[in-house]
């Protein structure tokens, strides 16, 4: 069966005569997004009136972040990263010594690692093994105990591509009254990603959401708002200036969501770039999108396996997303033999990362594949 792209890669920069599969680490640049930046200067400059407008189409890319997750805008902060999200969990819950944060053993640093600072006062970081490269939920609900605070988890796994059941694990983990807090960095933007399950939920920009650097949308669920104290305070937090009054105040509140998450000016033109990228997503249609994917990632993973590689990204299509891996101990030569050849994949770490998004077809899969065999 063919697989005809869904976008033309001709929508891209820089993209002619190059087979690009590696949005799981640095997605290509859409052409459209030029205008957007000649757009921002234009605002720049005209001072309030200018600054008054850039506000107003972040608190529409607000809404749009908001459709793409099912989620209420107002619980749509824009952080700087994804692992400010898990780090503000860290760093605003009330923890005791006993408590315990259940990840997994394969998890990226800011997630796995965002819990670091609270060793030292007693709190574990319980890191439950994969089997066979599977991670599985039970395990992870298993590890679980009444002591549990978060279960911090990527929604799909950065080096193996298996997207996990956040349904499933939303409802173990509130049966334990934990928080589920979910970086869904290689979700969002080519699989569903039902952030209204989560407690926290947050993504960067620059891979499947076709943005840029500096902006990740974060959900926070009222039930985590409620037990997390801000720990950065600024101008857009606090009710700071009440009736115009500019004499601060010895007590001064704190603002709900979604400014609670925002002490400061988000990065505005990168939610610019994200709203442009927002409407292409959007249009497509997010079913769509996954089940390109999910097809791209079978077309792979059975390619390289008739190539005698072990791929370690499941087979099940539910836990597949667009990215497909497999191990070699010559992950580098193989990502430079493919780079020299003009196709772009992501090889570190012992395995090889082949990911396909809405402007790749089978055409880039069969490539990809004969340049493997013949490496």
């Amino acid at each position: 069966m063919k697989i005809e792209p869904l976008i033309s890669p001709d929508a891209f920069v820089g993209l002619e005569g190059v087979t690009h599969l590696c949005t799981g680490g640095e997605a290509p640049w859409m052409k459209s997004h030029q205008s957007v930046y000649a757009d921002f200067a234009r605002l720049k400059s005209r001072g309030y009136e200018g600054r008054g407008e850039v506000a107003a189409r972040t608190e529409a890319c607000r809404k749009k972040v908001a459709r793409l997750w099912n989620v209420p805008a107002g619980r749509v902060a824009f952080m700087p990263s994804s692992a400010e999200g898990m780090n503000w969990l860290a760093r605003g819950l009330d923890w005791s010594a006993g408590d315990n944060i259940v990840t997994t053993s394969l998890e990226f640093p800011s997630v796995g690692y965002a819990w670091k600072s609270l060793e030292a006062e007693g709190v574990a970081v319980r890191r439950v093994p994969h089997c066979r490269w599977i991670v599985r939920e039970e395990d992870l609900l298993g590890a679980m105990d009444a002591r549990t605070r978060v279960l911090a988890v990527s929604q799909v796994s950065f080096y193996t591509g298996q997207c996990l059941d956040l349904q499933r694990l939303a409802e173990g983990a509130s049966r334990r009254g934990a928080l589920l807090a979910v970086d869904a960095t290689h979700g969002s933007g080519v699989v569903e990603v039902p952030a209204g399950v989560t407690d926290l939920c947050v993504s960067s920009s620059y891979k499947w959401m076709l943005a840029t650097h500096g902006v990740a949308p974060c959900y926070l669920s009222p039930r985590a708002e409620s037990r997390t104290a801000a720990t950065c305070f600024g101008w857009r937090n606090l009710v700071a200036w009440p009736r115009d009054q500019m004499e601060a105040l010895p007590d001064v509140p704190i603002r709900p969501m979604p400014e609670k998450m925002e002490p400061g000016n988000p990065s505005l033109v990168s939610i610019m770039f994200l709203s442009n990228a927002l409407d292409v997503l959007l249009s497509t249609g997010m079913d769509r999108i996954q089940e390109h994917a999910r097809q791209l990632s079978a077309r792979i993973a059975a390619g390289l396996e008739r190539l005698g590689y072990t791929v370690i990204t499941p087979g099940e299509s539910s836990a597949r997303s667009g990215n497909t891996c497999f191990l070699s101990a010559e992950a580098g030569k193989i990502h430079d033999h493919l780079r020299s050849r003009g196709i772009l994949v992501w090889g570190e770490l012992g395995r090889v990362r082949i990911s396909g998004h809405l402007y790749n077809g089978s055409r880039d899969v069969d490539r990809v594949l004969a340049a493997l065999a013949g490496s």
